[in-house]
């Protein structure tokens, strides 16, 4: 019998995929590697300690620090079995996240010695508009889109190891070209990266682009988070990276500029970014 491993971002498209009848073992990838202290390729114990500290203090203790340690050890300790897998198959989606992701994962396939995975990337779907990603496909609709998966080249891999080390260090020059390239072997990787300059600190504002459409977002009379959210949501270009803890964790921050540039009211100083720490539905937001 073949073994397949499925390799994917994101809860709910992993549980879609248990459900869509395409068989095998599946791996869900947790971590927000476009940014936080990391190396290029396999992490060392000292990086999954160092990005642990990071992901608790983006998350402002949601998730809690050994969660999130054990979560990264198990993950890694899966994809080092991924080659004893006949096959791997990738399904990611094309928004700055994903993109990331992917590039790291290729990287980390590669020195574990899986050279010929296969990848789905989905960049629309009939009838979904705005489409984001493959978290927005029903079961059914993923078992559709199997047969489009196809094998990741030699180029493509060193292409994603160039990406992924980019986005360790930071690289803004690397950023810069990796941006403008042409007919790139991972076609959504220049999208991905040009949204990622987008967020780094505006010459005049100081603002990435999240934070600048959520301060829009608050000033044109939008109080409520879910209002917020769907303003952002409706004047960022689709493919959307980011979720609602991503977009509470950018608020949050405008409320702790110094000035501050919003005032958050509701039973703490925060928005909550998890649901163990309870939802937003009691929070309102206003311009400072």
């Amino acid at each position: 019998m073949t073994r397949v491993l499925h390799i994917t971002s994101g809860d709910i498209a992993g549980e879609n995929l248990k459900q869509s009848g395409v068989t095998g073992d599946l791996l869900v990838w947790h971590d927000i590697l476009y940014e936080g202290p990391r190396n290029p390729g396999w992490p060392e114990e000292e990086t999954l300690l160092a990005r642990t500290q990071f992901l608790d203090e983006v998350t402002d203790g949601g998730l809690g620090r050994q969660h999130i340690l054990e979560t990264l050890r198990d993950q890694y300790r899966k994809l080092e079995t991924a080659s004893g897998y006949d096959a791997v198959i990738l399904w990611f989606d094309a928004c700055l996240f994903d993109q990331s992701m992917l590039s790291h994962i290729l990287a980390c396939l590669k020195i574990k010695g899986v050279v010929t995975p296969e990848l789905i990337c989905v960049a629309a779907f009939p009838g979904i508009e705005p489409y984001n990603g493959i978290g927005q496909l029903s079961p059914q609709q993923l078992a559709s889109v199997y047969g489009q998966r196809s094998p990741v080249t030699a180029e493509q891999v060193g292409f994603a190891e160039r990406v992924d080390r980019a986005f360790a260090l930071q690289d803004l020059d690397e950023f810069a070209l990796l941006a403008k390239y042409d007919a790139a072997p991972l076609p959504y990787l220049p999208a991905a990266v040009d949204r990622w300059l987008k967020e780094q600190p505006d010459p005049e504002t100081g603002l990435g682009l999240l934070e600048q459409l959520a301060l829009d977002a608050i000033r044109s009379g939008c109080h409520h988070p879910w209002e917020i959210f769907r303003h952002v949501a409706a004047h960022d270009t689709p493919p959307q990276y980011w979720g609602d803890s991503t977009l509470w964790a950018k608020i949050n921050r405008l409320a702790t500029l110094s000035p501050p540039l919003v005032k958050i009211e509701g039973p703490s100083g925060k928005l909550p970014q998890w649901i163990s720490q309870g939802g937003v539905e009691s929070y309102l937001i206003y311009p400072l």
